[in-house]
């Protein structure tokens, strides 16, 4: 098939793409490099399946595929709020003219939402029918209100249209290629360690989060893009850990010296995420497999290469 990933250049695209360049795919990557980067896709630039597109989807494009993985948009905190305006014209614009493009091209089209639809949750796990709670208003609502608007476009689209979509929501994801400077939990306390730096806790550290590696999610997303269902479908991993608990794995797999250092919690920040897998087990067959001990080793490795690599020395002293 020919396939188009947005945000392909990015930590999860460009590994989706590994996979369906495995697979034998013609796949086309359309990526504005805002948070995504060239060194992902590197090894498949010269491959006659494949095509880079230097494009930003907050515009119109015109292409002949039949599925699309639509990934684009900065996933971080960091980066979605440093141009909160940016990041809701790319949730909603962005997913509109991917939504009229398979109208248009009769493909299939898989919409990245999110964990941060469920918002701050009052239920625990959180399963697909829990409809959030939300800040509107608040700073971090230009990514989840984003989300749950292109989740409305997509449903809309498929009621209206006929258009057939997947829907994912996708709960925290880590693995090698994940940027250094994203500002997500377990880049920062992997970065601060191999540095020898302090690992800051915001809050006390009590609240939780559930972490799958990158390999886990990617046959997720593949899965759920070749069933027959709809979704949404939450793709996570159940295991929950307090942000306490992953600072002291990490702090101990790489750097036991270093001081934990406590800064205030950021407003809206949840108290507990993790997902209900019922759906994605029963329907997809699905469950992450990975264990954190496991793919932490994998993800330090990666940003030790990075880290102490003649190109990120060259950057740091810029």
């Amino acid at each position: 098939m020919r396939i188009l990933v947005t945000g392909g250049a990015g930590f999860i695209g460009s590994h989706l793409i590994d996979r369906l360049m495995a697979d034998s795919h013609e796949v086309i990557c359309l990526d504005n490099f805002y948070t995504g980067h060239k060194r992902n896709i590197l090894k498949w630039l010269d491959h006659p399946y494949f095509e880079l597109i230097r494009h930003d989807i907050t515009e119109p494009i015109r292409l002949e595929v039949d599925q699309i993985y639509h990934l684009a948009c900065p996933a971080s905190p960091v980066h979605y709020q440093y141009n909160p305006v940016k990041t809701i014209k790319t949730n909603v614009l962005g997913t509109l003219y991917m939504l009229g493009l398979a109208k248009r091209v009769k493909a299939r089209l898989l919409l990245a939402s999110t964990s941060e639809i469920y918002g701050d949750p009052d239920v625990h796990p959180q399963s697909e029918d829990y409809r959030g709670n939300v800040n509107t208003i608040g700073p971090r609502s230009c990514y989840d209100e984003g989300k749950r608007v292109a989740e409305t476009l997509a449903f809309d689209y498929h009621r209206q249209n006929g258009v057939e979509i997947r829907v994912a929501r996708i709960f925290n994801t880590y693995g090698s290629r994940m940027l250094e400077n994203d500002g997500r939990v377990v880049s920062n306390f992997v970065v601060q360690s191999l540095k020898g730096q302090p690992l800051t806790v915001y809050g006390d550290g009590s609240q939780t989060r559930s972490f799958c590696y990158v390999s886990d999610l990617v046959e997720g997303l593949i899965r759920l893009m070749n069933s027959q269902h709809t979704g949404p479908i939450n793709l996570g991993n159940p295991d929950e850990y307090t942000i306490l608990q992953l600072a002291q794995t990490i702090q101990n797999m790489v750097n036991p010296d270093a001081e934990i250092i406590f800064k205030t919690l950021p407003q809206d920040d949840p108290k507990r995420r993790r997902p209900d897998i019922t759906k994605a087990n029963a329907l997809l067959n699905w469950q992450p497999t990975l264990p954190l001990q496991e793919g932490l080793k994998l993800t330090i490795e990666d940003f030790r290469n990075r880290i102490s690599s003649p190109e990120a020395q060259h950057l740091a002293s810029i």
